[in-house]
C-alpha cells in the first residue's frame, strides 16, 4: 500500500510546508497548521488551479465590446457593484453572521428571476424548507428561481448543467467539499479548490455567480487570502446585529470603484435601500455639548454624521481612548494637537468617541470636527447652532483643503443647516453656494480660528 502524501496548511494565510512548524512563516501566527493529505489531482497535475488555455494574441486584436451588465433590484447594490452585474463575473458576500447576507441575495435572486433570468441558489447550511420559509416572509418567489440544499461541489456542477442559470449563489464557500480533498469541509485546500471551480465555471459558461463567505472573529474573512484574488468582486457587510442600518461596502471591485457604499435598513421584509442616507443618521437632535456634524463622502455619495466625544478626568492611569468607529490611532493624534498646540490639559483625561448609529468614518476631512468635539466636551461648552464642520488638521495645528468640499457644502445646506465650517483654501470653490442657499460659511486656516468660530462664547 502506497504511503499517503501529506502537507501541513496554514489555516490563515494558505501557506503550504513539507513539515510542522509551530509558527507559520507568512502571516507569523501560531499554531495554525494542519495537516492535510495531498490529493490525487494535484499529484497528477500540480497545475489544475489554473484556467483553460487559449492562443496568445496581440491586444489590439481582443473584442472591445463593451460587457452587459443587468440589474439585480437593489439601488445600492448596483451602485456599490458599477452598475449592476456582469455574466461571468463572481462576486464574494462577507460579513458577520445574521447581518443579512442571506437575505439580500435571495431578494436579488427573486428581482432577477422576475425579470425572466434563471437562477439558481445552492444552500449547504439550510434545507429547501427553510430557504421556501424565509422567501415567504422577504416576498420572494419567483418561477425562474430554483433552490437546492447541496454541498457537494462535484454534484452542484451538475445542477448547474441541469438547470442552466444566468445567476448563481452559493451559500457558503465554507460548507461546500470536494470529494477527492481528504480535508473538511472549511480547510484552506477546500475553500481554494471550490472556489477555483466556481471561477472556471463562471468564465466558461457565463454564468454570474455569488459566493457568501464568513468571517473570523477579528473580522477578517476565514479562509485562505487566494479566495480574495480569485473573485473579481469582494463585498464586505458591516453593522451591529441590534442596530436598523447595513453598510455594503465594495473593497476589490473589478468593474468599478472601491470607494462607493450602500445602505440597507433592515426591517421584518428583509433589507430595503436607504436612498437619503443623511436622515439616517441624523435622528431628531438638538445642539449639544461634544456633538458635532460631520459632512463624509463615500464613493460619489455625501454623507452627514453625527459624531459625539466624551472628555472626563479620571484618577486612573493611563487614562483611556475608546472608539469603535474611529480610528484610534487619528484622535491619539488629534489630542496631542490639542495639548501642545492649544495647551488644553486633556492628556488626562478619559476619552469617548462614537458615531450616531455606529457607521465608520476613516478620512482626513473628520479631524476637524473630531477635534472640535473633544474640545467642545473638554470645556464643556455648546458649539454654534446648524452647524457642520469639516477640514483636515495639521500637526502644527492648521487646518488644511480636503476633497469634494462642493459635494459636502449642497449636502449640508439641503439638510438645513445654516453655519458651514470649512478650510479657507476651500472657500473659493463653494462661495457661490453660500449666497445661493443662504447658508454661512466660516473659513478657518488653524485650529484655534475654528475652535473659536465653533465655540462662540456665551454672552453675559
Amino acid at each position: 500500500m502506497a504511503k499517503k502524501k501529506i502537507k501541513y496548511v496554514c489555516q490563515e494565510c494558505g501557506t503550504e510546508s513539507a513539515k510542522w512548524i509551530g509558527k507559520c512563516p507568512s502571516c507569523g501566527k501560531w499554531n495554525t497548521l494542519v495537516e492535510e493529505e495531498i490529493s490525487t489531482a494535484e499529484i497528477k497535475n500540480p497545475r489544475a488551479l489554473t484556467t483553460a488555455f487559449e492562443t496568445p494574441r496581440r491586444i489590439a486584436e481582443v473584442d472591445m465590446e463593451e460587457l452587459p451588465r443587468f440589474m439585480t433590484g437593489s439601488g445600492e447594490l448596483d451602485r456599490v457593484l458599477g452598475g449592476g452585474l456582469i455574466p461571468g463575473s463572481i462576486i464574494l458576500i462577507a460579513g458577520d453572521p445574521g447581518v443579512g447576507k442571506s437575505s439580500l441575495t435571495l431578494a436579488v435572486c427573486a428581482n432577477v428571476a422576475r425579470g425572466g433570468k434563471r437562477v439558481l441558489y445552492v444552500t449547504g447550511e439550510e434545507s429547501s424548507r427553510q430557504i421556501r420559509m424565509r422567501a415567504e416572509r422577504l416576498n420572494a418567489l419567483a418561477d425562474e428561481l430554483f433552490i437546492c440544499a447541496e454541498n457537494n461541489f462535484e454534484r452542484i456542477i451538475q445542477h448547474v448543467e441541469k438547470v442552466e442559470p444566468e445567476l448563481l449563489i452559493v451559500d457558503s464557500i465554507q460548507t461546500i467539499y470536494k470529494s477527492d480533498i481528504e480535508s473538511a469541509p472549511g480547510s484552506v485546500s477546500q475553500v481554494r479548490e471550490c472556489s477555483a471551480g466556481l471561477m472556471r465555471l463562471a468564465k466558461s459558461s457565463a454564468v454570474t455567480t455569488f459566493i457568501i463567505g464568513h468571517v473570523t472573529k477579528d473580522g477578517s474573512l476565514a479562509g485562505p487570502r487566494v479566495l480574495e484574488h480569485i473573485v473579481d468582486t469582494v463585498l464586505f457587510f458591516e453593522g451591529e446585529r441590534n442596530a436598523d442600518f447595513r453598510v455594503l461596502r465594495a473593497i476589490k471591485n473589478r468593474f468599478g470603484a472601491t470607494s462607493e457604499i450602500g445602505l440597507f435598513e433592515m426591517r421584518d421584509t428583509g433589507l430595503v435601500d436607504v436612498p437619503d442616507a443623511s436622515k439616517l443618521f441624523l435622528p431628531e437632535r438638538a445642539d449639544d455639548i461634544g456633538s458635532v456634524i460631520v459632512p463624509t463622502v463615500e464613493g460619489t455619495r455625501p454623507l452627514l454624521v453625527e459624531v459625539q466625544a466624551l472628555v472626563a478626568p479620571t484618577p486612573f492611569m493611563p487614562p483611556r481612548r475608546t472608539s469603535d468607529s474611529v480610528d484610534i490611532k487619528r484622535i491619539q493624534l488629534l489630542l496631542a494637537v490639542l495639548e501642545k498646540r492649544l495647551h488644553l490639559s486633556i492628556g488626562s483625561c478619559d476619552v469617548y468617541v462614537k458615531t450616531a448609529g455606529g457607521i465608520k468614518i476613516d478620512e482626513p476631512a473628520t479631524d476637524l470636527p473630531i477635534a472640535i468635539a473633544l474640545a467642545s466636551s473638554f470645556a464643556n461648552r455648546k458649539l454654534l447652532p446648524q452647524c457642520v464642520i469639516f477640514g483636515e488638521v495639521g500637526l502644527s495645528g492648521e487646518v488644511r483643503a480636503v476633497s469634494k468640499a462642493r459635494q459636502r457644502v449642497e449636502e449640508s445646506i439641503r439638510m438645513g443647516f445654516t453655519n458651514i465650517v470649512l478650510p479657507k483654501k476651500n472657500f473659493a470653490e463653494v462661495s457661490k453656494l453660500s449666497s445661493a442657499m443662504k447658508a454661512n460659511l466660516f473659513p478657518v486656516e488653524s485650529l484655534r480660528d475654528a475652535i473659536r468660530i465653533a465655540m462662540p462664547r456665551e454672552k453675559d
